[in-house]
Formats: C-alpha cells, sequence, structure tokens
C-alpha cells in the first residue's frame, strides 16, 4: 500500500512497524533468541519472526507489548507434505497467539509450472491459519525463480487466499542471494494487483533500500536482527533511553 507520507520523514515507531525482526539463526542460543526479541519489542517492530522452538519464548516476552509473533513453517525448504504442513501450522496456530505465519511454497514446483499443485498446497495452510484469524505469508524464494515465475508464484498465492507474498528464507544457498531487489518487490505487485499484501526479505540491509521499498508501497519487510538499527538509522541503545 501507498504511504500517505515519505518515508524519509516518517518516525522511528512509523518505520518499525514495517519490520518482522528476524531471530531465525539456527544455532541462536536460548539466551541469543531472548536478546533479540527483546530488541525487537524495544524498537517497535510489527512482529518478531522465529523458529517455532522459540514459541514459548516468544509468548512470553511479547505478552502486553505491540509487537507480535510470526512463526516460520516448513521453513526454510517447503518440501514437507500438504498434510505435513496442515499439522504444522494448525500445532502453531491453536495456540492463539500467533499473528501470523510465513510458509514457504515448494518452488521446485513452481520451477515446474506446477501452479495449481502449489495453490492447492497454499490454500491448505491459509484455510487452517484463517481458522484461528492467523494470516498467512507465502514464500516464494524469489532468487530460484524468473521473473515469470516469481509472477505466475504471486497469482498462485492469490488464488489461494493468501495474505501476503514474501520473497525469500534469506537462506537459499543454491544460487545468487539478491532478496528484496526493487524488481522482484514489483513484479509481486504487479501481479498481485492490490489482491495480496507484499513483504520483502532478504538483502535489506540499509537504509536507502528499506526506505525505497516503502515509497513503492510495500506492506512489511523481514530484517535480521543485525541490520534493523542500520535502517532504523537508530541504536537499541538510544532506543530505550527514550522509553
Amino acid at each position: 500500500m501507498k504511504p500517505t507520507k515519505k518515508a524519509s520523514e516518517m518516525s522511528v515507531a512509523e518505520l518499525a512497524a514495517y519490520i518482522d525482526e528476524s531471530v531465525l539463526k539456527p544455532e541462536f542460543s536460548q539466551d541469543e533468541i531472548r536478546k533479540y526479541i527483546q530488541e525487537g519489542i524495544d524498537f517497535g517492530c510489527a512482529t518478531v519472526c522465529i523458529n517455532p522452538a522459540s514459541l514459548d519464548i516468544a509468548g512470553e516476552m511479547t505478552k502486553g507489548t505491540d509487537t507480535k509473533i510470526c512463526v516460520v513453517c516448513d521453513f526454510p525448504f517447503g518440501l514437507s507434505t500438504t498434510a505435513s504442513k496442515v499439522m504444522q501450522a494448525e500445532e502453531y496456530c491453536k495456540r492463539g497467539d500467533v499473528y501470523e505465519l510465513d510458509i514457504v511454497a515448494n518452488y521446485g514446483w513452481i520451477r515446474s509450472g506446477m501452479y495449481k499443485e502449489v495453490e492447492a498446497d497454499i490454500k491448505a495452510v491459509c484455510d487452517v491459519c484463517h481458522k484461528y484469524g492467523t494470516a498467512v505469508k507465502v514464500i516464494i524464494e524469489t532468487d530460484a525463480l524468473t521473473m515469470e515465475q516469481i509472477k505466475e508464484g504471486t497469482k498462485a498465492a492469490v488464488r489461494a487466499g493468501a495474505d501476503f507474498i514474501k520473497s525469500s528464507t534469506g537462506f537459499f544457498t543454491g544460487g545468487k542471494s539478491d532478496g528484496a531487489t526493487v524488481e522482484v518487490v514489483q513484479a509481486m505487485m504487479d501481479a498481485g494487483e492490490g489482491k495480496i499484501k507484499v513483504k520483502g526479505s532478504g538483502g535489506i540491509r540499509d537504509r536507502e533500500h528499506f526506505l525505497k521499498l516503502i515509497d513503492m508501497g510495500i506492506d512489511r519487510m523481514g530484517v535480521g536482527y543485525r541490520s534493523t538499527p542500520d535502517v532504523l538509522d537508530i541504536t537499541i541503545e538510544e532506543v530505550r533511553k527514550q522509553k
């Protein structure tokens, strides 16, 4: 959605509302998970994006705050069976505190032109999540796709009833790692035709890129815990002093 004012004129709080702070590294200790979830809360990010094993910690820490929980599902490959994806989504959403769920589409199927199968796979997850009031973001791993495949994957997510289309997991190792470039975000926006929100993730590490995507009309961005201070142009210490 196009903002009502330029991103450069927005407050830190307004900018932070665009961010899902990524706390996804598999090697994180429990202390590190707590540290970066707390930073996401203190910055005022829309959500903290976490692995399912961190749900209890995130539930405890975000309770009573304005920052919500985004959990990843079948991450980062998206290669479980549809039935398994549905069971995973049910397990997470039935807690009642999961605001959004980021599911990885089977992007090998997208590359194979199996768009009906992709749509059915996503729809099954959307149906169970929406039963609990949880929004669904569909990751199509855009670095693995052509622009045409990105557009067709976006259209499949629209038909499946997804709430967001999302570019990347941040864990793709099979080729380039460009993430949410202007061109990729524009392709998702064009294909979505306003019927689905757009989340950019991967490669959003500097303020200029972050502000550009907001001005384009992006709805949300996945930003790594290291990059959040850079895109907001404020340190965690400065934010905490203001509270």
